[in-house]
């Protein structure tokens, strides 16, 4: 099987004003054919930029950077796709502060770091302090808008109508989908 070569998204959400619905409509296409069975490496790596994009962006809008790499468990193939991604949709200022937060990690004992994952995220916690920088919340660049834009204006950017969707899953697939 080769790779799903397009980006998928619903036309409603292609036409709204809210760029976040893009990225929502491109992670429920990566989720449902994850269900599917999909491998990863047959969606769209671009696509999957996005994806990874948002889940950065939303687990630092909701929790800074500890939640990020408590979350994530500092994944190093996870914060390549990051720093690649930030780079490549033109976040030169989250690229900037991505990678001097990385530092900050790197600069952290493996034992330190260890525990910072293993232990919780809530109370009294000094690593989880040193990693948050609120300096994310004052960058003058609109990541969601960055990336939808990425999405929108990428060669294999296509809006259509669920249904439409879900045809091409579908023949993809080799198999019908259950409609929800």
């Amino acid at each position: 099987m080769e790779e799903f070569g397009r980006i998928l998204v619903s036309e409603t959400a292609a036409n709204s004003d809210n760029p976040q619905d893009i990225i929502n409509s491109n992670i429920s296409i990566i989720n449902l054919m994850r269900e599917e069975g999909v491998n990863d490496d047959l969606i769209h790596e671009d696509a999957l930029t996005s994806y990874y994009l948002d889940y950065y962006f939303s687990q630092y809008t909701q929790g800074n950077f500890s939640q990020f790499v408590y979350n994530s468990g500092w994944n190093k193939e996870l914060n390549e796709l990051i720093e690649e991604g930030l780079a490549l949709i033109g976040a030169e200022k989250h690229l900037e502060l991505f990678q001097s937060q990385s530092k900050r990690v790197k600069l952290l004992s493996t034992v330190k770091i260890g525990k910072f994952l293993k232990g919780k995220l809530e109370g009294v916690n000094p690593t989880r302090d040193l990693l948050n920088n609120n300096a994310f919340f004052e960058l003058e660049e609109d990541l969601p808008a960055l990336n939808a834009n990425f999405l929108k204006t990428h060669p294999d950017f296509e809006a259509l109508p669920v249904e439409e969707i879900f045809a091409l899953l579908e023949e993809f697939t080799g198999r019908k989908i259950k409609r929800e």
